[in-house]
This record gives C-alpha cells, structure tokens and sequence, in this order.
C-alpha cells in the first residue's frame, strides 16, 4: 500500500493570542490497486508545538505584519525547518483578527510562504465551526447521537456552534471575551476598554475610565453580565437589550434541544480549572475571571458541561490533500473559471435524497461564509450517492438556484460537489434556470465540512478535471 510523509503546519492568527503547530502527516493511498488512487491521512503526529503568543496589534488596531511575521519565523527556526521544507498547511485567521483589512494583511504575507497553504479567514460562524471540531464537540456529539453547543470564549467574541449527531446545524457569534476589558498585569488598573466593553459597562452601571483602578466587585458584575448574555443566547431566538446588542450575526434558530454544552477557547481553561483562582489580572485581562464565573454560574443553568478534548488549542494542526480524477461523462464546468485554488467547501449535512427543502438547507450552509454581507467564492458540498429521479433533481437544481441567491448577488460562479453521479444533468438544469455568474458542477467526489478544494483544467480531451481536496486536520482524541 503506498504512503508517503507530508509536514504540515497550522497557524492559528486570533485577536489576543497566536500559536503555530507543526505535524507530520501519513497519507496513504486506501484504494485496490485496480482502482484510481484514493488518498487518506491515516496518522498525524504532532512533533513541534509553540507557546501560545500575544498576538501583535499595532495602534491603529491592525495586525503588524511585520512582527507576526517575524514571530512566525522564529518559530520555524525553533522547530527547526524551513518554510521551504513545509509541504502544506492551514493558517486561519479568527476572531477581530478576521476583519477585511487585517485578513489582507495576513493573507498578503502568507503568500511568501512556501508550500500549498490553506490560508481561511474565518469569521464568527465559520469560527464556530472550525472550533467545535477541534474541540472535540462535533466528534463527541456524532459518537453519543447527541446535539452538543460548544462555545470558543476568546479574546474578542464568544463563538457557539451547534453540531448534531457530528453536523454543524447552527451558529453565531457574540461580542464577549476575556481581552474587551484590559488591565495592567497583575494590577486592576484599566489600560484599554474596547466598544463592546462601553456596552457592557452601560448595562452594567459600571463607570471606570482608562487609568483608574476598578473594583473586584465591579469586575465580577462585568463578568457575570457576559455570561448572562451567552445563556440567554441559547434560550431565546430573538435577543433584546444587552444580548442583542453584542450579537454579530443572527440569533441561534433553536429548533431543536441542546444536550450538553461545551467550552472552548483561552478563556476554557479557567472554566474547567479549580475553583480557586488566584492573581486573576496576572495576563492584564478579564479571562480568567470570565472564565471562573461561567464556571460558578453554569451550574444553574439546564446543561450538562462537557470537557473537551483542546480548550485553548481547539484548532487546526495543518491541512492534507488528496486528489481525485472525476468521471468526465457526468460533470459540467465552464472552462473559463478553472483553474482556481483554496475554494471552501460549504457542506449541505443532510442527503439530498431526504432534503424537502433544498434552498432552505443550502442557505443555511452558505450562511456560515457571509460575513458583513458579503461572500467569497465557496464550493457547494450534496452528500449522496442513491438513485435520483429526473424530477428529482429538477427540484434540487431549483433549490440551489434559491438557496444560492447570495452567491449570484455578489456575482460569484455557481460550485457545486456531488457524490451522486448526476453532474452533468445537474448542472444543465441549473443552466437551464438561467444562472449567469458560470457554473462548474462536478461529481463523485466525497468532501467534509471545511474542507477546501483546488480544481485544475480539463484533460484528457475535457473527459476529467484534476481536484484537490484539503481537508484540515485536528489533533482529536476521544472524550
């Protein structure tokens, strides 16, 4: 069986803190030798981990490139590698770090690296998600049939996703973290308070100015008002006062019943940590106070708390590849878009077989990449590969033209990845609806969600186009 080593990296760029991973990755090829290969990851080894860095932020609020950059480096060197010997990787950019003009920033510089770089600006719900897998939480609530939220408390945003039976269903976003409110380290003096803080303190009747000492008794108030906040966000769909006013995106739908609950994120460590906490300013923040609270008041609510598997570190180790030649008899793309590199995946959880409402489920999956308004090229992912009718997939191709309305609002090519073996009538179908931005609609290909894609020209007389799926890749254990 063939198999190769591949040394991949994951850099994690999130608004307080930035760590990077180095892992060696076997791919091996899993197909009978009769068959067209089919590579999989079947091991990963972590064998250089960095300490988890302040992530430098300039005055105007920006990323310095300039030293993240030089902090990467120096990391490389302490692994002893260089990028040049790096094979693939996966930087994801979260948090405030995620907004346009720090994302062009890192994205710019990453384009120096060498290496096939997965580079993922993922905003509050695709944050939610990225998280929820390397917590664990999405593998915990596929083992034990279960519907788990897992919350990513960091520096800036409060990041919850829903996973069902192993599918992310839902997610938002809240402007609740332990770095809106900080301190001179092991001090309570106040050094910076950031918008959403002004919030807080407003709703709170905390009055503090930069440069003053603030109480521990107004720094619990402003604690426990942030945790209140995240438990009427798993309450209540629609959110008022001071919950709707820190909510980035839109509320959890709630259309269904939450099992278990699990925390995420730097500010995870004080929460499953002792009771006891001492010097809570030691990191010139509120974290680990915010932490130790949501400990303390969770017992009130109705969750049970799970632990997961990485709190701080719940993010990727790097990206592997695999690469699948597509039957040409059953795909349609139009030629003038390929190639193109580093497409997400936005993956439809259900069959298509079983969906009633495919505009509505595939809205739901794009949902997760609009940020601002806005959208960047994604791939759409169906699962399935049973018999669909002619009928069938008249109704699918119409709910992806419906579903799909943002995608043809920003004038974006229309992507979809099947494992049916309908590529071809689909996307005539979808043509014949009369979608304009261009389609490239390929089939038997199995993706995941998060998975990214590189697709190549036509070959062999336009039979098949080469892809590359990239998949990110967690350090997962079992909980």
């Amino acid at each position: 069986m063939v198999q190769e080593k591949i040394r991949s990296v994951g850099i994690d760029i999130g608004t307080s803190t930035t760590q990077f991973v180095l892992s060696m990755l076997t791919v091996k090829n899993v197909a009978p030798g009769s068959l067209v290969p089919k590579m999989e990851i079947t091991d990963k080894e972590i064998i250089y981990r960095s300490d988890i860095h302040m992530t430098p932020i300039g005055l105007d609020d920006l990323v310095d490139g300039e030293k993240l950059f030089a902090l990467l480096l120096l990391e490389f060197n302490a692994a002893g590698i260089s990028p040049e010997e790096i094979d693939t990787g996966a930087v994801i950019i979260t948090g405030e770090t995620a907004k346009k003009e720090n994302a062009r920033i890192i994205s710019d510089k990453v384009a120096d690296f060498a290496g096939d770089f997965v580079v993922a600006t993922a905003g509050g719900k695709l944050e939610s998600i990225i998280a929820g897998r390397g917590s664990g939480a999405a593998d915990y609530s596929r083992r034990n049939y279960s519907t788990i939220a897992n919350i990513d408390i960091g520096g800036g945003t409060a990041n919850i996703g829903i996973f069902k039976n192993g599918d992310p269903i839902d997610s938002c976003c809240l402007n609740v973290g332990g770095r809106l409110l900080q301190l001179e380290k092991n001090s309570n003096r106040v050094t910076q308070i950031s918008r959403p803080m002004e919030q807080i303190l407003a709703a709170t009747g905390v009055r503090i100015n930069p440069g003053e000492e603030i109480t521990e008794s107004n720094l619990v108030l402003i604690c426990d008002a942030m945790v209140a906040v995240i438990i009427e966000c798993l309450q209540k769909t629609e959110l008022k006062g001071l919950a709707g006013n820190l909510l980035m995106t839109e509320a959890l739908r709630l259309d269904y019943s939450i099992d278990q609950v699990m925390i995420s994120g730097g500010v995870a460590d004080f929460v499953y940590g002792s009771d006891e906490l001492t010097q809570s300013n030691r990191y010139g923040d509120i974290g680990p106070l915010f932490g130790n609270r949501l400990r303390k008041l969770w017992g009130n609510t109705e969750w049970q708390l799970v632990e997961p598997t990485e709190t701080i570190r719940a993010t990727v180790i790097g990206a592997g590849s695999q690469t699948v030649d597509v039957s040409g008899s059953t795909i349609l793309v139009d030629e003038r878009l390929l190639p193109f590199k580093n497409m997400p995946v936005a993956l439809v959880s259900q069959d298509i077989a079983d969906l009633s409402e495919p505009a509505v489920a595939i809205k739901r999956s794009i949902e997760n990449y609009l940020e601002e308004g806005s959208l960047d090229n994604v791939a759409i992912g169906l699962r399935g590969c049973g018999y669909l009718s002619f009928a069938a997939i008249q109704v699918l191709a119409k709910g992806i033209v419906d579903g799909a309305s943002q995608i043809l609002k920003s004038g974006k090519p229309l992507v979809v990845v099947l494992e049916h073996d309908i590529g071809k009538v689909l996307g005539q179908s979808l043509k014949a609806l009369g979608f304009k931005n261009g389609i490239v609609c390929i089939d038997q290909l199995v993706v995941q969600e998060g998975d990214y894609i590189d697709v190549g020209r036509p070959m062999a007389n336009g039979s098949v186009v080469p892809v590359v799926i990239k998949s990110l890749v967690f350090e997962t254990k079992q909980i």
